[in-house]
């Protein structure tokens, strides 16, 4: 009877671990499906049964996967694709909806997912874990919140071997884009985000020094800098 509980036992983990083997390739191709750069296809994603249950196997993945050890790259490729595929996820799961933000920003506090074996909320995931584990101010233009006025989701997952070229890349996309620095007659109009996380970058002089480092026409030192308001409508695709 022994023996057989725990084969029974060993039979179980072995399944709960194929179900959550093959996330990041199946999550790459729904990426490349389904995200533009004016957005994520959610009315297209949502007809598809199929894809919305393969989206479901990513997040399943994710909830039971082990994150990789360690403040390395892999580690945060992990947790950079587990928000956005959770947020894809939930973002779906509310479609048709005009934005995921509600009054009270419970869809970001809520303990709504599970990474790692551990249920959390976004905003634990982002300001626990993510920000202040990995040091990274370029984490800021990786994740997405499936609002308008987000950096673009990259339409590819984030790899260990590949983290450094793209950040770069978004950071870049990001800073050369309206939604990042739009230029005004006496200086510039930033991202909230880069007033929300200005001490990630290192403040305020940190934030033009990032900003320049990427951006093809640089915002003078002495610009005039405001910042924008924040757009939560739903990043959907034109």
């Amino acid at each position: 009877m022994k023996t057989s509980l725990l084969s029974a036992l060993f039979a179980l983990a072995a399944a709960n671990l194929l179900s959550a083997a093959g996330w990041e390739e199946e999550y790459a191709g729904l990426l490349k499906k389904y995200v533009t750069p004016s957005g994520v296809r959610y009315a297209a994603w949502k007809a598809n049964p199929g894809d919305l249950a393969s989206l479901r196997h990513v997040v399943d993945g994710i909830a039971g996967a082990p994150a990789p050890a360690g403040k390395g790259s892999d580690a945060l490729a992990f947790h950079l694709n587990a928000y956005n595929a959770w947020i894809l996820q939930e973002a779906l799961e509310k479609y048709p909806t005009k934005s995921v933000k509600d009054p009270l920003f419970t869809f970001f506090i809520g303990n709504r997912i599970t990474v790692a074996g551990q249920k959390m909320s976004f905003n634990r995931l982002e300001k626990e874990i993510i920000i202040p584990r990995y040091g990274e101010p370029r984490v800021h233009v990786a994740l997405n919140c499936a609002s308008r006025s987000c950096p673009p989701l990259r339409n590819e997952p984030y790899t260990g071997a590949k983290m450094n070229a793209q950040l770069d890349s978004q950071s870049k996309t990001f800073v050369e884009s309206s939604n990042g620095v739009r230029p005004t007659e006496k200086g510039a109009e930033l991202s909230a985000i880069f007033d929300w996380y200005k001490e990630d970058f290192g403040g305020a002089g940190g934030v033009l020094k990032f900003i320049n480092k990427y951006r093809s026409t640089p915002v003078p030192d002495d610009a005039r800098i405001s910042f924008q308001n924040y757009d939560w409508r739903l990043n959907e695709a034109s």
